[in-house]
């Protein structure tokens, strides 16, 4: 068995195995790609008319967003641009459960109430995550299909590879006029070909958080060199003279140090000894630039942290590349046109097991149609 047989066993063995997953992977990441721009058009709630008065400190819509949820566990308050409602976070994890108050930030009304359980994107994001499977479940299969898929493109990039300049005519482009079997073999590998550069790069990326030693070996392999281990840094309690609420405070500091802000996100203290979190996003449609912060409660001192997750002045160049994991895996980080090109790649991907299947079913049936004409020619010969 010559080398290219080998991975094309290889390549078919994996596909079999592994196709369901890659499709449903593919599927929902495709859904996902306009999600904010979809629930933008269809959310009213999600927009307010700019007003000249001040908005309210996040101590007042904190008393509003608990009223409206008085027994879930209130995670943050996050603060957009002028023209936007702020979202009150409700959010734990065991037990599970996650809200969204949508509140004026002018007047605090209530505008809307959302249950992220049954919000459709998030369960098509559960379905890319862990399947619709329990996290401790889903997410090892998601990530180790995930691995095996990479092992697919490389393995398919090997196979496409032409073995001359008139082979590599054919590698090229769909022939349109061939019958459907010729034609569905030509999708595979062509467009199978042309996505497989652009997919090679969202898989690496959905790597990163699908195996902690891969995230962390892609972080030391681009020269990173601190923790990637989130570790919320500790306040000392102590008395305050202060009337005004901490968070009142940590929020006026840092809108006054960043007025253009695209969105700042305080995060309520959840015990006596938390600090408080303010993550500063500079660019509206990524997050690689968000300056995660965070302040003593009762001293309102700025404390540092030695993990990746810190001030973005302090981030080095393989710091900041590492944070853009995300905006890459979703395309976010070319803009509009990087989500198309996400989309596109990923519509292909999930034809890839389809097209593949149809190449080994077919091949198979044609075997067996070949092998009863073999005997009846035997046949008629030994007649």
């Amino acid at each position: 068995m010559n080398f290219k047989k080998l991975v094309g066993k290889v390549h078919l063995f994996l596909g079999l195995a592994s196709g369901i997953i890659v499709f449903i992977i593919s599927v929902t990441g495709c859904l996902y790609a306009f999600q904010e721009e979809i629930q933008n058009a269809t959310e009213e709630f999600r927009f307010v008319t700019p007003q000249k008065a001040p908005m309210l400190p996040p101590s007042q819509l904190q008393e509003i967003a608990t009223k409206t949820l008085p027994t879930r566990n209130l995670h943050a308050i996050m603060y957009g641009s002028p023209d936007q409602s702020v979202q009150a976070i409700f959010y734990h994890f065991e037990p599970y459960h996650y809200f969204l108050v949508y509140l004026d930030p002018y007047t605090g009304k209530v505008l809307q109430v959302k249950d992220m359980s049954k919000d459709f994107f998030r369960w098509v994001l559960d379905g890319h995550y862990y399947l619709w499977l329990p996290p401790s479940v889903g997410q090892p299969i998601v990530a180790s299909a995930t691995l095996v898929f990479f092992i697919l493109l490389i393995s398919g990039i090997i196979l496409w590879w032409p073995k001359n300049k008139g082979a590599a005519k054919q590698r090229f482009s769909v022939k349109w006029n061939a019958q459907w079997r010729r034609k569905n073999y030509d999708f595979h590998n062509v467009l199978g070909f042309y996505a497989s550069w652009v997919v090679v790069v969202l898989v690496i990326t959905g790597l990163v958080w699908g195996f902690q030693w891969f995230s962390k070996g892609v972080y030391a392999g681009i020269g990173g060199k601190k923790s990637l281990e989130f570790v919320e840094p500790l306040s000392r309690k102590v008395p305050s003279s202060s009337s005004e609420a901490a968070i009142d405070q940590a929020w006026h500091k840092v809108l006054k140090e960043t007025p253009q802000a695209a969105s700042i996100e305080v995060h309520v203290p959840e015990s006596d000894s938390a600090s408080i979190a303010v993550n500063v996003n500079h660019q509206k449609g990524t997050f690689w630039t968000t300056d995660y912060r965070y302040f003593d409660q009762y001293t309102l001192k700025e404390l540092n942290v030695s993990h990746l997750y810190g001030r973005l002045k302090d981030a080095t160049a393989s710091d900041k590349l590492f944070r853009m994991n995300y905006d890459i895996h979703v395309g976010a980080i070319w803009g509009i046109a990087g989500k198309i090109l996400a989309f596109s790649v990923s519509l292909i991907s999930a034809s890839l097991p389809i097209t593949g299947f149809l190449i080994w079913w077919g091949r198979r049936n044609k075997k067996k149609d070949i092998l009863p004409k073999q005997k009846n020619k035997t046949a008629l010969i030994t007649e």
